[in-house]
């Protein structure tokens, strides 16, 4: 009963189930007792997606759920309303929390000893906070979304949020410098989050976000899923802000090594949809490698029949085999339909799935470009396999990260918001054919093997790792990196 006891609770989306579900079986793995939680929504998500025993844990790896608050949904496969979900949680999260642990307590388990948290939800910092055990917040994005975030609300206190008007989206006015964001020289308004792009100063999200970023000062350390030499800039800014940043990335490196050493981990996943793995025989049959373009704009992604059909179509023109993943849900409203005459024509080329097991397709040796949306978990796997990006950001800190992918590490091109087939094709052909998609491969291959360092024995990220269950432990970890 004196082992360590983690409790680990994601903000219910998939880019952060998964980052949370790779530090528990790290923990797990340097011999704490983990509970994990879900909300009941997911929790239903993930017994259809991997099956009725997929939840079963292991004695003493074990899930939980807390209800969302939300109304039923008539189609519970979709990722939820995130501006509802946010508000909900804010409003109702301490009391379902602080339920849940008095269940959890007594029933044979270890005493709870720790609490990481979502840094989206800070509820937990509290209830932690009422128990007396220490609490840290995981933030999932990457740490330059995460500094953006920091600064949203002296962004409102310096004049440059909210917008005047529309016009400003469109008018030169997001192209501002920002020079005193520290860590980020040369970050311009538009590089920021989405949501400052507002009219509105009681915008739900501005509000939101900015706050649960203040409220990472309330907790005892900050965990980042990156490497030091990636963003090394702004990681040493923000040590410089909190007194413990762990940065423990990539976690799906250690999360492989916490599975070797006890397979009943690997069985363990969080994937909300059903994965398709018959597309890795459709990538074992491609002759030439690097030649395959995969495509996947993530989990909350939704674009307009109109954009989808560019997309196709630019696909179409580029000439090179595709592997597409198309959610139900991709579409705004409606079924994700494609032109029958691009299915015709690209008949034999392309395949299309609605989920896949991303890890294994990028590090397999016929993907050589990832058409992306920009999220963190999909930019640090492409960073991993050592594979170039075409970025179109959809929300959120996918901005920035796809400014860092293509301004700062050289590893990404982007496309406009409002996508048109000719630029889609003729960025697809730059990565993979022109002069610039050389360096940018050159570039790749740098960033992987640095991120294989970083996961090494000695590497800055298993330093983390090590400081980080230290703190767990016993309340001290040694200086900074």
């Amino acid at each position: 009963m004196s082992r360590p006891h983690a409790v680990l609770i994601p903000y219910p989306a998939q880019g952060h189930v998964t980052p949370l579900l790779n530090l528990a079986k790290v923990l797990h793995s340097r011999g704490f007792y983990v509970t994990f939680v879900n909300s009941e929504y997911n929790h239903r998500r993930l017994l259809r997606s991997r099956g009725e025993d997929s939840l079963a844990g292991l004695d003493d790896f074990r899930f939980e759920t807390i209800p969302d608050g939300l109304p039923p949904m008539e189609n519970e496969d979709v990722t939820q309303d995130v501006p509802a979900l946010c508000t909900s949680f804010a409003t109702h999260g301490a009391a379902l929390f602080r339920e849940l642990l008095a269940r959890i307590d007594g029933d044979g388990r270890p005493p709870v000893s720790c609490v990481v948290t979502d840094g989206v939800m800070s509820f937990a910092l509290e209830v932690a906070g009422e128990r007396g055990v220490p609490a840290l917040v995981f933030w999932t994005t990457s740490a330059c979304g995460f500094m953006g975030y920091l600064h949203f609300f002296e962004l409102v206190e310096r004049g440059f949020v909210p917008l005047k008007d529309e016009s400003y989206l469109t008018n030169g006015y997001l192209d501002t410098a920002l020079d005193w964001v520290a860590g980020m020289p040369g970050i311009r308004l538009r590089d920021f989050p989405s949501f400052v792009r507002t009219t509105e100063r009681d915008d739900v999200m501005l509000n939101f976000d900015g706050g649960e970023a203040q409220n990472a000062h309330r907790a005892q350390g900050v965990i980042l899923n990156t490497f030091d030499a990636v963003e090394q800039d702004v990681v040493d800014a923000l040590r410089g802000i909190f007194p413990r940043v762990y940065t423990v990335g990539p976690l799906p490196a250690f999360a492989v090594t916490a599975a070797r050493a006890r397979p009943e981990l690997g069985a363990i996943g969080g994937n909300l949809w059903k994965e398709d793995a018959s597309c890795l025989r459709w990538l074992d049959a491609q002759k030439q490698p690097g030649s395959v373009v995969y495509v996947n704009f993530g989990s909350i992604t939704v674009m307009s029949p109109a954009h989808l059909a560019e997309f196709a179509w630019g696909l179409a023109r580029c000439g090179r085999p595709f592997l597409w993943v198309i959610r139900p849900d991709l579409v705004a409203g409606d079924k994700a339909v494609l032109p029958e005459d691009f299915l015709a024509e690209t008949k034999g080329r392309g395949i299309f799935l609605s989920w896949c097991p991303q890890e294994e397709v990028l590090g397999h040796p016929a993907t050589g470009l990832f058409l992306t949306h920009s999220g963190w978990n999909s930019t640090l796997e492409s960073i991993c396999a050592g594979v170039p990006m075409v970025c179109w950001p959809f929300f959120a800190e996918q901005t920035t990260n796809c400014r860092y992918a293509c301004a700062e590490w050289g590893i990404g091109l982007e496309i406009d918001s409002d996508v048109k087939r000719e630029e889609v094709a003729r960025l697809v052909l730059e990565a993979t054919d022109g002069e610039r998609g050389k360096d940018m491969r050159a570039k790749a291959t740098m960033w992987k093997e640095k991120a294989a360092a970083a996961a090494e024995d000695g590497g800055t990220s298993t330093l983390g790792i090590d400081r980080l269950v230290a703190f767990l432990l016993g309340g001290t970890d040694g200086p900074q990196s």
